[in-house]
């Protein structure tokens, strides 16, 4: 193994389990950022459970454990001398990848977008969140704690400015705000960093520059990691915070009321998609869609916190969760598409 990357995965996997790779197999790969985020290791699980699930295909994932655009080109090089059947991408820097990407492409080396959209490629596929929908999802839960004519701040901040689909969470948070609370100043968004102990410091440096702040709201996952930490420490804070994903300590703080809502964009499915479509293209049996597969996001409060957090417990538990809506995909694929350039 590298030492700047986690390989999670070389198997043959088939409909009825794992054995022993065989040279003959296609073979799929997947770069995923991050690996050592729970949203990346949601995608891996269902990465391998959608290529498990069209079977006779051999699978590798591959990426950084931390923020390291330049080592997701690397490591997307290097699949494409292995995985010449089809290539996954989700990136933290799509323009970094393009010119790779093109490269792929030109020895006729399948790729798909997933999560965050890969502008400037000629990728035609790409399967994710619309994300200015889940920007409107996380301001409704907030909008909904606050009187009808409130006044005051929202603090809003983003992990990372300038990529498409944070930006888009960013765009349908504001859009929100001034639609519902028209009273309401959202400040930002805020560059609050991709790195872990960055984005605690720049949160810690928002909230004491906002003691008043009605709330404070981040489009990453480690936004509401934050938050909810800074949150806890001090003990006599009212302000709400709202964030995304389904690491362990989110749900967490949603349980114990620091967060008033998380929107999970579903990252399991996504991997899951993609996976079985990239087998089942390698083995033949159907080409790639082309356009923007919609995977749904899902709002997480109180109310449905016990189902997602039993969905979570375990690998099969997740299977067993997502499996109606992957049944509801297999049987027709064209019915999730839209046009690619819908894709927000």
């Amino acid at each position: 193994m590298r030492a700047a990357a986690l390989v999670l995965g070389l198997v043959l996997l088939s409909g009825c389990g794992t054995t022993a790779r065989s040279d003959a197999s296609p073979h799929v790969g997947f770069v995923v950022k991050r690996t050592g985020t729970s949203f990346a290791r949601e995608m891996t699980s269902g990465f391998q459970e959608g290529v498990g699930r069209a079977g006779g295909v051999t699978a590798t994932v591959t990426g950084p454990p931390g923020q390291d655009g330049h080592r997701e080109v690397a490591l997307f090089r290097e699949l494409m001398t292995t995985a010449k059947s089809g290539i996954a991408v989700a990136t933290s820097e799509p323009a970094l990848m393009a010119p790779s990407i093109a490269e792929a492409l030109g020895e006729d080396i399948p790729v798909v977008g997933v999560d965050m959209r890969l502008t400037g490629s000629r990728v035609k596929l790409h399967i994710g969140n619309d994300n200015h929908e889940l920007g409107e999802k996380l301001a409704d839960e907030v909008v909904r704690r606050l009187p009808p004519d409130a006044t005051g701040t929202v603090v809003l901040g983003n992990t990372a400015p300038g990529l498409s689909g944070f930006d888009d969470r960013v765009d349908g948070i504001r859009e929100r705000f001034a639609e519902k609370l028209p009273g309401v100043l959202v400040l930002g968004p805020f560059d609050t960093q991709r790195d872990d102990d960055a984005n605690r410091d720049s949160w810690r440096r928002l909230v004491a520059a906002n003691p008043d702040a009605l709330a404070f709201m981040g489009t990453g996952d480690c936004d509401g990691i934050s938050l909810a930490a800074l949150k806890t420490e001090k003990k006599s804070a009212r302000w709400l915070v709202g964030g995304f994903g389904v690491d362990p300590r989110t749900l967490q703080a949603v349980r114990d009321g620091v967060m008033v809502a998380t929107i999970s964009p579903e990252q399991y499915l996504k991997g899951a998609l993609a996976g079985w479509l990239l087998a089942r293209h390698a083995t033949g049996r159907a080409a790639l869609p082309q356009g923007w597969i919609e995977t749904p996001g899902l709002t997480v409060t109180t109310s449905n916190l016990d189902v997602v957090l039993r969905r979570q417990a375990s690998e099969q538990s997740r299977k067993e969760y997502f499996q109606p809506q992957i049944d509801s995909f297999v049987e027709d694929p064209a019915s999730w598409v839209r046009p690619l350039e819908q894709a927000r």
